[in-house]
């Protein structure tokens, strides 16, 4: 029997706790094999994970990382990042296609060897490098020294300036999936297994989660969650009623996908069934996907305009 999930939030709890209980069983599992823990460490979420934006079924998307280093101590967090992502692809999480698991040598490493990772990423400041920082800045610990992502999240502050993080961000998310044809209809998928559905991910939720998400690397903020985000920024972009707006905006569209999304699988569920809309509701959201659109494309305008993409 599928489970029905009306509230967003109670959902990502759930998804937290569900997360917690596999690291506490890994760790039991690693520590009877390779001992006590030798070292303070955070385990930390990344994606919509990290935003709290996740819907019935997500993916993996994490890293760990630990405060002392030694060849000893990479091996047992590696173990026990193996530990974790198999316990979690058995509880119903596939693994992250790209890697993006604390498993990878590349997501599991020493605070020192974070630091110099994340200095050349901003150095080499290519396009798959920036997407690793973008990542990385959704990152939300959800176990041990919260204060280890917070401190790598400073370290790319700092150089933000001078390496025109902002700039190199913007470019690398220009581009997302049209959702409105010229005529005003959806562009739903015309082939394939979700043919006549709407790709609620791609064309409505990412120009939320990456406007938002520029304009919070701009004020150096440390919060993930897209609503979080907008509630933090400073009136500058928005007054006080427009930050209110989008938030509303934004949730109606995540509870969109969670009501009437096919969720039979993790990629079933980022795909809004349109025949089970009203003509009322079919009409929300493409006002949601306009105003997501007009949101992005008007962030874009102001950074541009601005001329210097870092803080003064």
């Amino acid at each position: 029997m599928k489970m029905v999930f009306r509230d967003h939030f109670k959902l990502n709890d759930l998804h937290d706790e569900i997360i917690k209980k596999v690291l506490e069983i890994a760790m039991i599992q690693v520590s009877t094999h390779y001992g006590s823990l030798p070292s303070p460490f955070s385990f930390f979420v990344m994606g919509s994970a990290g935003r709290q934006e996740q819907s019935v079924w997500s993916d993996q998307d994490h890293g760990i990382i630990y405060l002392n280093q030694g060849d000893e101590l990479k091996s047992y967090f590696l173990a026990l990042g193996k530990e974790i992502s198999k316990g979690l692809y058995h509880a119903g999480y596939p693994y992250c296609d790209g890697g993006v698991m604390a498993s990878n040598p590349y997501w599991c490493k020493s605070i020192t060897e974070w630091q110099q990772q994340i200095t050349k990423w901003m150095l080499e400041s290519s396009w798959e490098t920036i997407r690793y920082l973008l990542i990385f800045l959704d990152g939300r610990s959800v176990y041990g020294e919260s204060e280890y992502v917070e401190r790598l999240k400073n370290h790319i502050y700092q150089t933000a300036n001078k390496e025109h993080l902002i700039t190199k961000s913007l470019s690398n998310t220009l581009y997302f999936k049209k959702g409105i044809n010229m005529l005003g209809k959806l562009l739903v998928e015309t082939h394939g297994q979700h043919s006549g559905s709407l790709n609620i991910k791609e064309v409505g939720l990412f120009p939320y989660v990456n406007a938002v998400r520029l304009l919070s690397i701009k004020e150096r903020k440390q919060e993930t969650s897209t609503l979080l985000r907008l509630e933090k920024l400073s009136e500058t972009w928005f007054p006080a009623d427009g930050k209110e707006f989008y938030q509303q905006q934004f949730l109606k569209l995540l509870n969109y996908r969670l009501w009437f999304g096919d969720q039979t699988d993790y990629d079933s569920g980022h795909y809004l069934a349109i025949n089970r809309l009203t003509k009322e509701q079919t009409k929300e959201v493409k006002d949601i996907i306009k105003n997501g659109t007009a949101l992005f494309n008007n962030v874009r305008r102001l950074l541009e305009k601005e001329g210097s993409y870092g803080d003064e």
